[in-house]
């Protein structure tokens, strides 16, 4: 009969990896729908109004910080989750697969969000400029939903290591 040092449970560290996966890669997807979305729309309005460029670029760095949120969730719960070093039961790998899918489908939706306000925002503003600040604050609301998700999936991933007494 082999004996085992890990204690805990075997499946629990598949559910928070695939947390920390799911955070990094949807909030990718997000990041990388709103800046190619967001850059469609750049490239067509430079043609006409090329001064307005720079100016434009908002909505592209704004759909890159998304990929940034996830990645510190997927840091966030890769770091807690060491077996060895104490018990990883399967409350804690559920704890991180949600803060995961948190993060991850909240950088998702807003990207998407960014994507079509950002396209259409710089547009629009190249034909009528009294339409930025609107754009832009379209854009900030459509930003706080991802980190609306990063803030839940903080508070989620720490409550793992909370299921049994130590």
């Amino acid at each position: 009969m082999a004996t085992s040092v890990f204690s805990g449970d075997e499946t629990a560290p598949f559910f928070g990896f695939l947390g920390a996966a799911a955070a990094l890669v949807f909030s990718c997807m997000g990041a990388a729908y709103g800046t190619a979305k967001s850059g469609v729309g750049v490239a067509s309005m430079g043609v006409m109004r090329p001064e307005l460029v720079m100016k434009s670029i908002v909505p592209v760095v704004m759909a890159g910080v998304l990929g940034i949120y996830g990645l510190i969730i997927a840091v966030i719960i890769s770091t807690g989750i060491n077996p060895k070093a104490k018990p990883y039961f399967l409350f804690d790998g559920y704890a991180h697969l949600s803060s995961g899918l948190a993060c991850g489908l909240a950088g998702l939706a807003a990207g998407m969000a960014i994507g079509i306000v950002g396209d259409a925002g710089v547009r629009a503003n190249a034909q009528q400029p009294k339409l930025f600040v609107g754009m832009i604050l379209i854009l900030i609301f459509a930003e706080a939903l991802a980190l609306y998700g990063l803030i839940v999936g903080i508070i989620l991933s720490s409550r793992a290591g909370q299921s049994r007494a130590d």
